[in-house]
């Protein structure tokens, strides 16, 4: 593994044909985006002694080691029972070790190996069984087949070549590179005071976490937790995010948005026309596009990016906005199937919203799927869009502020608006729906909702919500005790309605029966009155306390016991 660079506008974009007017905005265009300064990310340093860890079948376990052993402190872990026939000329200094491999965790520089123990242990730490001053391994080699590891994204250290004979001859000449101080990018952000993971106990949006290849994001019951080592800067969990809890900073949105900002207003300044960004990827994307530089039609502004799968709406809508004709994302087998899912559900969510104004449903779309022949052809044949103004607001690190600023701008051109538009499950914006004859009005839902879109009446039983700040996590909906609540997603594109407050439910408020103070509401009384009329503690005037305020339940008590 070598460091990771920011990723910038490449210089060869420079050499692009520019036979075209198109393709001499292009240029200029690209020179000016590569000017545009991002602020640099922190740092994640790992750091390898050259302990290896060799799992597998014997005889291919000690043939990896032989190899190996001048340059690496190897320790072969074997599962099954000892091989006498799998001779190889190993030093003395290679442990073979025949123990059963039940966990294996960590990441470059810090692999811990856990094998089976008798109970009530279950499982004891191999280096800390053999004695060793050491308690993890730097760097792991599985010859096993299926690896032991599932995970999409592998951690770095950890190499699985199984049975591919380039792949295990790739892994044995990169190993002894391994030793060493490494570094790459801290990818991402946290802020758990607006994450809507979960709340008292109840769990709501999980979409990092199901979405993470690396599987480098747990819970941690009201939050979550990312691990830095193990993050790959995959990108998909700030994508899926809903509210920008988790943002992607390599680099952050906002520095990505003034780039391309930039580079539509020169690329028009400069007098181009129906420009279409092509967002690709560092490596696999990068390699195509260059290799397609010569034949890529001229209106076409390839854009490089660490990884596909960090761009999501809040980066395609203002870029629409700011002016672009069209959004691809060139997909390359490289993206692992999770985030393939969750950029395919964005894009459902995003062009669902552009259809709801009557632009076109494809105007951000996946490109690149069959060979460069129908790339080149699909990019080419550039359809008929409506055109509209450009967009100039500023550009915010706020997730949810750039998509909102980039959908009014496009709504006040829209050729077709409509009030709102109804979204897939799963969208992350919509409105919530009560059933006023199950609802008692008992505020669950507005102390466990993480974004404060619902609240109550101050002095008045009243349920409000703010589509606004809704999310759709469902902690609302889970908190529910009477199952009075029903998730809705949608757009509703009228930013004033958006913002403005609406009542669900409201009552009038039902008064101690001692001293006529509203202190609840009739049905939530009428409920609990009749859910403890048959329990033995409240029988009587017990039972009528029920229909007093705090203070004077507090005094009949009192007054109950000093009688008594």
């Amino acid at each position: 593994m070598t460091p990771v660079m920011m990723p910038q506008a490449s210089q060869s974009f420079l050499a692009f044909p520019a036979l075209s007017a198109n393709g001499q905005a292009r240029a200029a265009a690209l020179a000016a985006a590569a000017k545009v300064e991002t602020r640099p990310t922190s740092l994640v340093a790992y750091e390898s002694a050259g302990a290896l860890l060799i799992i597998g079948p014997e005889e291919k376990a000690k043939a990896a080691a032989v190899q190996l052993q001048t340059r690496l402190r190897c320790t072969i872990l074997v599962s099954e029972p000892a091989d006498k026939s799998a001779r190889a000329d190993l030093s003395d200094e290679v442990q073979v070790v025949h123990e059963k491999l039940v966990q294996l965790t960590g990441h470059l520089g810090q692999f811990a190996a856990i094998v089976s123990a008798p109970p009530p242990q279950g499982g004891v730490n191999l280096l800390q069984k053999l004695a060793t001053k050491r308690t993890h391994f730097d760097l792991v080699l599985d010859l096993t087949t299926p690896p032991f590891l599932r995970q999409e994204l592998l951690p770095f250290g950890y190499y699985a070549p199984a049975d591919n004979p380039d792949a295990v001859r790739k892994a044995l000449a990169e190993l002894p590179d391994m030793v060493g101080e490494f570094e790459k990018p801290k990818f991402f952000n946290y802020n758990p005071d607006i994450c809507a993971h979960g709340s008292s106990g109840l769990t709501g949006c999980t979409r990092c976490i199901d979405v993470c290849p690396a599987t480098a994001i747990i819970s941690m019951g009201e939050e979550i937790a990312v691990d830095p080592y193990l993050c790959q800067g995959g990108g998909a969990c700030a994508t899926a995010c809903p509210t920008g809890a988790i943002t992607y900073i390599y680099p952050p949105a906002g520095d990505s948005l003034s780039k391309l900002r930039e580079l539509l207003k020169v690329y028009r300044a400069s007098g181009g026309t129906q420009p279409v960004v092509l967002f690709h990827d560092a490596e696999m994307g990068k390699a195509r596009v260059a290799r397609l530089a010569a034949s890529l039609p001229e209106h076409v502004i390839p854009v490089e990016v660490a990884e596909l799968g960090s761009v999501g709406m809040d980066l395609w809508l203002p870029v629409l906005a700011y002016g672009a004709y069209e959004v691809l994302l060139l997909a390359t087998p490289a993206i692992p199937h999770s985030v393939r899912a969750e950029t395919a559900a964005q894009l459902t969510y995003a062009n669902a919203i552009l259809q709801g104004m009557g632009y076109a449903g494809d105007r951000i779309r996946l490109a690149g799927e069959g060979d460069d022949a129908v790339l080149i052809s699909a990019l080419a044949s550039n359809p008929r869009h409506d055109e509209f103004r450009p967009a100039t607001f500023a550009t915010f690190d706020d997730k949810r502020t750039n998509i909102r600023l980039a959908v009014e701008h496009l709504y006040a051109q829209a050729p077709a608006r409509q009030e709102s538009v109804a979204l897939p499950a799963g969208a992350p914006y919509g409105e919530i729906q009560v059933d006023r004859d199950a609802c008692t009005l008992c505020m669950a839902c507005v102390s466990i909702c993480p974004t404060h879109a619902l609240s109550d009446g101050q002095e008045l039983p009243q349920l409000n919500f703010h589509e606004a700040q809704c999310v759709q996590c469902g902690l609302c909906r889970t908190a529910c005790p009477e199952d009075a609540i029903t998730l809705s997603a949608r757009y509703l594109y009228d930013s004033q309605l958006r913002r403005t407050p609406r009542v669900l439910n409201e009552e009038p408020p039902f008064c101690c029966t001692v001293c006529a103070k509203p202190f609840a509401t009739a049905s939530m009384i009428a409920k609990m009155t009749e859910k403890l009329k048959g329990h033995w503690m409240f029988q009587g005037e017990a039972l009528e306390r029920i229909k007093m305020c705090e203070d004077c339940r507090v005094k009949a008590m009192y007054k109950s016991e000093k009688m008594g």
